[in-house]
């Protein structure tokens, strides 16, 4: 667990029981126990369960937690992915947030095995963006690998990609690389982001190590490619939707960037059904 995803944990535990959980304390006494699980309510790949296993015992260290899957699992519904035993009232009180933690990410890793499930057998690699909850990057990041996907780049200092606006600001796009070569480490490699064919050409001239195919039709990205012809990677992105993926995993592709998979990923349906622990009179 890193340091960030513990201070997430500690942020989502201060805003949901900052002041406490006035009902279960209310109902329960401390040495009340109760035992429970959580399950899928839809077909899912899940991703999250050790931070929601951690929130649990955030909350109380006495609470015993079992995963009963890995991340990355197809569950079908009503599959139990992690058990837990403990305080009554401190599993009520981290409830709500070990859910949310496992809904998110299990929805973006859902999601991603979709897109990854409809573009198996080309060699098309489907991966995130920078469209992502602050401060949940590595997280969502992570649920897309989780899901069968790639990630991009994880913040602005990994690789140079030149996009639109450096390129208006700049005066043109063989002047902005230019000036990002001259600029940038070594060992950075550089993308540029090509909205025309012109553009394109262009990008060829400047020497681009890959080449971003931004809102072109499937009709003109393989004009595209013809022109690349292997000199760079290329990525396509932009107005890709599942219904329309495979009209772009054409040949000479490489990447194809959604950010859907996070930006737009449903929450996964999952419930936490709790009893009370077995045979064990039950103090009031």
């Amino acid at each position: 667990m890193t340091p960030l995803t513990e201070h997430l944990i500690d942020l989502a535990l201060e805003e949901d029981a900052g002041l406490g959980d006035v009902t279960s304390r209310a109902i329960f006494s401390d040495k009340h126990r109760s035992r429970g699980y959580i399950e899928a309510r839809q077909d899912l790949v899940i991703c999250g369960l050790e931070i929601a296993a951690r929130v649990f015992t955030r909350v109380d260290p006495s609470i015993r937690t079992t995963l009963r899957v890995r991340d990355g699992s197809r569950v079908p519904t009503g599959g139990r992915v992690l058990t837990m035993a403990g305080p009554t009232a401190s599993i009520l009180t981290a409830e709500r947030t070990a859910l949310n933690f496992i809904q998110r990410l299990s929805g973006i890793a859902t999601l991603t095995r979709r897109f990854a499930a409809a573009a198996s057998g080309t060699r098309v690699r489907i991966v995130d963006t920078r469209k992502t909850t602050p401060g949940w990057r590595a997280l969502e990041k992570y649920a897309v690998r989780c899901g069968g996907g790639f990630n991009h780049r994880s913040s602005l200092g990994e690789h140079v990609l030149i996009k639109d606006n450096h390129i208006a600001a700049a005066g043109s796009l063989s002047r902005a690389v230019a000036r990002a070569r001259a600029a940038a480490p070594h060992l950075s490699r550089i993308e540029v982001e090509a909205k025309t064919l012109a553009q394109v050409k262009e990008a060829l001239r400047a020497g681009t190590e890959v080449i971003l195919l931004d809102n072109m039709s499937p009709s003109l990205i393989r004009q595209a490619v013809a022109l690349i012809a292997g000199a760079a990677v290329v990525e396509v992105s932009g107005g890709v939707r599942f219904e329309t993926l495979r009209d772009y995993t054409l040949p000479g592709v490489d990447v194809i960037s959604i950010g859907a998979l996070t930006h737009s990923a449903p929450a996964a349906d999952l419930s936490l059904t709790l009893a009370a622990a077995r045979g064990r009179k039950q103090p009031v």
